[in-house]
């Protein structure tokens, strides 16, 4: 091995990462308090040990903060690394360790994971065998076809959050083995996200993290222990080739936007895979600890809001850059279509780790011109207290509406006292999101996600069951808004089995029906379960897995819910931007609320009953519809219709299929003056012509 690369050139501080010229590569990263970095070269991914070392001398080989160099004659696909050196003093903030190879945080892709060791990232010695090393690319010589973005508008978006992975990596997924949990894998199955009628995917982190983090025994599946942001995950790649999960993901990308479906990414810029003051030195701490992270009055320890053992220091300059240079490598290179960011409000903390009025990453990104097109999604909280949703900063941040999720369920578990929040998440939220300028599509409306129960496990559960995880069932959310319908988990009781198909039926209706974005989590249209199961983030098995088997045995329900998702996607009355009116207006969009009687709703603590009637007069929609929350039959006093109309039953939950769904083109029409709405049961009419031949 050389000591020292007599080619090399003093190289310039920007740009920050790998870049490739004709001649040669410039390496570029920041280290403020350190004293002396090397750069590894490998020739192979699996070398234990670099074929040449290339030293930085500080006097030619760094600016200001920044260390670098040219190095002629590599290309993309070179692999390498660095050694930093500097003071480790932990009392300080500063943790530096020539022993550990560290990955550049600018990497695109990530190799070594055959041999990588998150145990020999943390013991003392040399883990050179053991490291993990990044991969030079050119991110021009890729032909995107003529791939443009789709900037789908909120309000005719219909958002499933889905896994990777985990949506084919099932046996029975009908992918081939080796494509299994891999992008080219979910390109096979594009096909069925269009026939559900989605339009945007939200992919749970892409970015490369570390599935060794995890309780012994176990691995990291969800992904949320990112160590390298600009990477996409390795294992999720089918190409084995050192570039080949940068070609593959924009392949699927590519294949996902002539489908008509948007990509957003899920991504997690709260903390990483470093963990505490006990973790691994992977990157950012053996580069500049102090910078990257939020430290405690002790910098020993590492400010913890995330509930993940660190907080990245978003704010600081350095580290804001890398954020925003990250947001327009994913737009600019590889083509996705928004982000939605994990524990957003962490992003809005300070240097030390305290609320920020104006904090300057979130305003840069609400601002930047690369990222005015796509869709950015704010997870409005933090494990540390802070709860921001609908006074998070900015005009364009969408937001995870936790509120929707919660109080829906309270309601159509009938809950006392839901009545007024139900009638509000309807609405699209007016009490939270109160801008009046504000679309009301970017409440982003969820009743489930991956953190939680499943939708079939909402009404099959009353308690976690998390025992498989280790931990005794500490861990996951205990307050869960959830109920069982009469016995705990799996059941061959016919009355049981039929009110919790109901009941999903009825969350289904509520989120498809109200103002807002939607958000379907992976396999809950062909009940998906967990076994009670609410925070499966370990759980890289069956449990976790799309079971496709699930789609010829829930037919139903996967008709029913392609049902909703149609007329969601058809009517006017699902594509405002604005609050509906709340009177009869001959102009606007109106919504007027009802009860057993029209125009007299119960909003007192014990209602569990609701009907409301919908108007688009200039598209002439008009709807009925009704949530009868109670356990027992309600009947319900109808609007009367113009003369040439009459109300035809489109949704009514209590119905066998395929009655409790007909397209308004089969719907059949409904001549009394009242609707006995069945207990625990979601109706939707519809007014349209009479015309001879319609039934």
């Amino acid at each position: 091995m050389d000591a020292i690369n007599q080619e090399s050139l003093p190289g310039r501080s920007f740009p920050l990462g790998a870049t490739v010229y004709p001649d040669g590569v410039n390496f570029s990263i920041f280290s403020k308090s350190s004293t002396a970095v090397e750069l590894l070269l490998f020739a192979a991914p699996d070398d234990p040990q670099p074929s040449q070392v290339i030293t930085l001398d500080p006097k030619h080989n760094k600016t200001f903060y920044y260390w670098h160099v040219f190095v002629p004659h590599l290309a993309a696909g070179q692999v390498y690394a660095y050694r930093v050196y500097g003071p480790y003093l932990p009392d300080q903030g500063h943790r530096f360790d020539g022993n550990k190879v560290l990955l550049d945080p600018y990497t695109t892709a990530v190799v070594g994971w055959e041999h990588y060791s998150r145990e020999a990232a943390i013991a003392p010695g040399d883990n050179c065998p053991q490291a993990l090393r990044s991969v030079v690319l050119d991110p021009t010589t890729y032909d995107w076809e003529g791939d443009i973005p789709l900037h789908t508008p909120y309000a005719n978006t219909i958002i499933y959050e889905l896994h990777v992975a985990g949506f084919t990596r099932h046996p029975n997924s009908g992918v081939a083995p080796a494509k299994r949990g891999t992008y080219a894998g979910l390109i096979e199955k594009i096909p069925y996200l269009k026939q559900l009628g989605i339009t945007a995917v939200e992919l749970m982190p892409i970015h490369e993290f570390d599935e060794q983090d995890a309780r012994p025994g176990l691995r990291n599946y969800w992904g949320y222990s990112t160590l390298a942001f600009f990477a996409p995950h390795r294992a999720y790649s089918y190409s084995k080739d050192p570039l080949g999960p940068v070609n593959e993901f924009r392949d699927m990308v590519k294949a996902f936007h002539k489908a008509g479906i948007e990509v957003i990414l899920d991504v997690v810029f709260n903390h990483t895979a470093e963990g505490n003051e006990e973790g691994p030195t992977l990157s950012f701490r053996g580069l500049e600890n102090r910078a990257y992270y939020i430290l405690e009055k002790d910098p020993t320890y590492y400010s913890n809001y995330t509930g993940c053992g660190n907080t990245v220091r978003a704010n600081h300059e350095v580290v804001t850059r890398l954020i925003l240079d990250c947001l327009r490598y994913w737009v600019d290179v590889m083509h996705v279509d928004g982000f939605r960011f994990d524990l957003a409000s962490c992003l809005s903390r300070g240097k030390l780790g305290h609320p920020m009025e104006d904090p300057p990453l979130l305003w840069s990104i609400e601002s930047d011109p690369v990222l005015a097109g796509v869709k950015i999604i704010a997870e409005a909280w933090d494990a540390g207290g802070l709860y921001q949703v609908g006074s998070f900063i900015g005009d364009r941040f969408a937001e995870w509406n936790g509120p929707f999720r919660d109080d829906v369920r309270r309601f159509i578990k009938s809950d006392s006292g839901a009545i007024n929040e139900f009638a509000l998440r309807i609405l699209g939220s007016p009490d939270i999101f109160s801008q009046p300028d504000r679309e009301t599509n970017r409440s982003i409306n969820f009743v489930t996600c991956h953190d939680g129960f499943t939708l079939n496990d909402l009404v099959s559960y009353n308690d976690k069951h998390n025992e498989d995880n280790g931990e005794q069932s500490r861990d996951g959310a205990n307050d869960n808004h959830s109920w069982n319908c009469g016995t705990e988990g799996d059941t061959k009781e016919v009355t049981i089995a039929r009110l919790r198909d109901r009941q999903i039926r009825n969350f289904l209706t509520t989120l498809l029906l109200s103002q807002g974005t939607p958000m379907l989590l992976m396999g809950d249209e062909v009940r998906r379960t967990q076994m009670g199961n609410n925070n499966a983030y370990c759980q890289n098995n069956e449990l976790s897995w799309f079971d496709w088997s699930l789609i010829d045995k829930n037919a139903d329900l996967l008709r029913f819910v392609r049902g909703m998702i149609t007329l969601n996607q058809s009517l006017e009355l699902y594509q405002q931007e604005r609050l509906l009116e709340l009177s009869a207006d001959d102009h606007k969009p109106y919504l007027l609320w009802h009860g057993l009687k029209l125009g007299k709703p119960d909003w007192g603590e014990n209602s569990h009953s609701l009907a409301f009637s919908l108007y688009h007069p200039t598209a002439q929609e008009h709807l009925y519809v009704i949530f009868n929350a109670d356990w027992k039959p309600l009947t319900f006093e109808l609007p009367t219709l113009e003369p040439g109309h009459g109300w035809h039953r489109i949704v009514d939950t209590s119905l066998p299929s395929p009655e409790d769904f007909q397209h308004p083109q089969n719907a059949q029409r409904f001549q009394k003056a009242t609707y006995p709405a069945e207990a625990r049961s979601s109706i939707v009419l519809m007014s349209l012509p009479t015309q001879k031949g319609r039934r």
